[in-house]
């Protein structure tokens, strides 16, 4: 029954932030690490100013990732993690004639999904979050 589930929602918040933020932090360390070839592929998706773009990349996976992981103002970074990837999804896989663009556009909304629910669900206990409630 639900009920019987409920027992697990801490740690089911636990998994899912550890899913969410790991993604995050570790394409935001590809970015960072490959920064030359961040620039240049914000550039050929038309940005203006790739290198600050590219930046704001880094910055928003590796901070969102972090504070995700460690369940810190979880709400917040959630939807803002959520409004990011939904951004980056029509900035670079909106050619729907691909399938592989296709195909990443929806994995995306799929991570969008994820980010809603976590700002639903919230931290659960075992964050910086839980601790301070």
């Amino acid at each position: 029954t639900m009920a019987d589930l409920e027992q697990y929602e801490d740690l089911a918040a636990l998994v899912a932030r550890l899913f969410m933020g790991a993604l995050f932090v570790l394409y935001g360390y590809f970015k960072l690490t490959g920064y030359a070839g961040t620039v240049a592929y914000m550039g050929r998706q038309g940005l203006p100013a790739p290198a600050l773009f590219a930046a704001l990349a880094v910055i928003i996976e590796l901070g969102g990732g972090l504070l995700i992981l460690f369940g810190y103002q979880t709400r917040l970074v959630a939807l803002g993690c959520a409004i990011y990837v939904l951004i980056a999804a029509l900035i670079a896989h909106r050619n729907f004639g691909d399938p592989n663009q296709m195909s990443h556009f929806w994995k995306n909304m799929a991570i969008v999904g994820g980010f809603i629910a976590l700002m639903v669900a919230g931290a659960g206990s075992y964050s910086v979050d839980g601790r301070r409630a």
